[in-house]
């Protein structure tokens, strides 16, 4: 694997207890200087500043706010701390790079006591701040000096990140695999292991369907669309979809979920038995078997015609699924909660009570068209949820995805979030320090040609759940999740990724990295 930037500069990367060793107590032979910003998009105002600041000193300390304390939008910062800390180190006027955990510098300064504090022009020309005022106050009573440097170069990185985003997709990925010790090779291994799992999955069935039709026009009178009937294409989706998804990774499945005495019951079961998945239906005559039928016409998806009952399944229903929960014999058990009857207020309980004492337990909570609160599976050891059902969950639409990542954490006591962004990645939250520096890690998205997003998520949940099976690394976990997302995007339709899929993704990424 190529040396990253973090990789490189690594050495120039401090924590405060070091560099209070390094550049000793005041006073000093050799005078120290200290810059404190965000440095999301280090720009040519940055670098007059942090020239002007080394010249004045024998010694530039260039400290950096970590991710987590970083509210100017809601997807910042868009370039992580330890490759902002190592942007940072690769300039030779700059000797060291502190990445501040606390919201603003002031615990650093006092105990670092630098011989002056550097403030850009910008922090003085309107009037002293009352967060400058309060750094002064520290620097002062120490016998340090505040200095302000030269502002004749002016720019905003919240100005040119709005104007195009950085693609760092590489340089993240090759960030966390560093830090934690993650080689390509490494996960071709996690991958091959897989097979050596097997995961009981409970939730709820959905048929897909998509009605292709061609436009044939519309009625004169009544605002009518026409179309032609051209074929029907049905597609097990749901909690069945990630029982396949588990299986084309190697993984033996058992598969526990509520169908209809249907026609569409029958096709769900000998897909799944095709696909070589132990099946346990409840059969319920009250209740259809879910059918989500979209109507496509020239590629758009014109109409969704839904065939479903949401209300709870019956107490007998619940027991038998909780029998079968208590008799299956797992590595891990995985919760996919559509909200179509399974799960709910009154069902979660009574079936996170019956699953045994050891198994992996891991929930999903598709549930940002309905009620549903991922928050209620909880102490479980992995959830999935994606932006959206985080903030429905927590009823915030405005927090930025660290704090948020933060409260959902909090709320469902879990080990592990895995946080879906969609189109920017994925987001992992893995200790309840949050003020830790390496308590979130972000992994963007692995898309390379989008052709249709559904079930992202689902083969996402698969491979990220085998990977913990395999080593319990929520590092490979992410990763591994977030390449079998992109292999998803790549389909049209929701289909099973083989760890063959995910193998060749591997090896790509590593051509990529590699330059090759």
């Amino acid at each position: 694997m190529s040396a990253s930037l973090t990789a490189q500069f690594r050495h120039k990367i401090k924590t405060r207890e070091e560099l209070q060793e390094l550049i000793g107590s005041r006073p000093r032979e050799q005078k120290v200087i200290m810059c404190h910003g965000v440095f999301d998009v280090v720009h040519p105002g940055h670098m007059r500043h942090l020239i002007f600041a080394k010249s004045k000193a024998d010694v530039l300390v260039a400290s950096l706010t970590a991710d987590r304390h970083i509210d100017k939008g809601v997807y910042r910062p868009h370039v992580p701390q330890d490759i902002r800390a190592a942007t940072l180190a690769a300039f030779e006027f700059v000797d060291y790079v502190l990445i501040d955990k606390n919201a603003k510098p002031l615990e650093n300064i006092a105990a670092l006591e630098p011989d002056y504090f550097a403030k850009g022009f910008e922090y003085m020309a309107d009037g002293v701040s009352p967060k400058t005022a309060e750094e002064t106050d520290i620097v002062e009573a120490y016998g340090g000096e505040i200095m302000f440097t030269p502002g004749d170069i002016v720019y905003s990185s919240s100005s040119l990140i709005d104007m195009a985003p950085p693609g760092l997709q590489l340089q993240k990925l090759l960030s966390v695999m560093e830090r934690e010790n993650v080689s390509f090779d490494r996960m071709r291994d996690t991958v091959r292991e897989m097979s050596e799992k097997t995961v009981h999955v409970v939730g709820d069935t959905i048929v897909d369907s998509l009605t292709q039709c061609a436009m044939i026009g519309g009625q004169t009178k009544t605002p009518t669309m026409s179309v032609l009937y051209q074929e029907k294409n049905d597609y097990i989706g749901g909690a069945g979809i990630v029982a396949k998804h588990l299986r084309a990774a190697g993984a033996k499945v058992v598969f526990s979920t509520v169908l209809g005495d249907d026609d569409l019951k029958d096709f769900v079961l000998d897909g799944l038995r095709e696909f070589d998945v132990e099946t346990r239906p409840v059969i319920d005559t009250t209740r259809p078997t879910t059918n989500k039928n979209a109507i496509v016409v020239g590629g758009y998806r014109l109409l969704k015609i839904d065939t479903l009952d949401n209300s709870s399944i019956s107490d007998s229903v619940v027991e038998t699924l909780s029998e079968s929960l208590k008799e299956v014999s797992a590595d891990a058990v995985v919760f996919s909660d559509f909200r179509h009857g399974v799960f709910n207020r009154r069902t979660i309980p009574a079936l996170i009570s019956a699953i045994p004492e050891g198994l992996y337990r891991v929930a999903d909570s598709q549930v940002a068209s309905r009620w549903g609160n991922i928050t209620e599976f909880q102490g479980f050891d992995l959830i999935t949820p994606n932006e959206r059902e985080a903030r429905f969950a927590l009823a915030d639409q405005d927090s930025g995805i660290r704090p948020l990542a933060s409260r959902l954490y909090d709320a469902a006591e879990c080990k592990t979030l895995i946080l879906k962004l969609g189109e920017r990645g994925v987001l992992t939250c893995r200790s309840e320090d949050h003020e830790a520096l390496d308590s979130f890690f972000i992994v963007d998205s692995f898309v390379d040609n989008l052709v249709d997003a559904v079930g992202a998520g689902d083969a996402l949940l698969a491979y990220s759940t085998l990977s913990m099976l395999v080593n319990g690394s929520a590092t490979e976990a992410t990763i591994l999740g977030s390449i079998a997302a992109g292999c998803e995007c790549e389909r049209d339709g929701n289909i099973p990724i083989a760890s063959e899929d995910i193998l060749n993704k591997i090896d790509l990424i590593e051509r990529q990295v590699n330059y090759s």
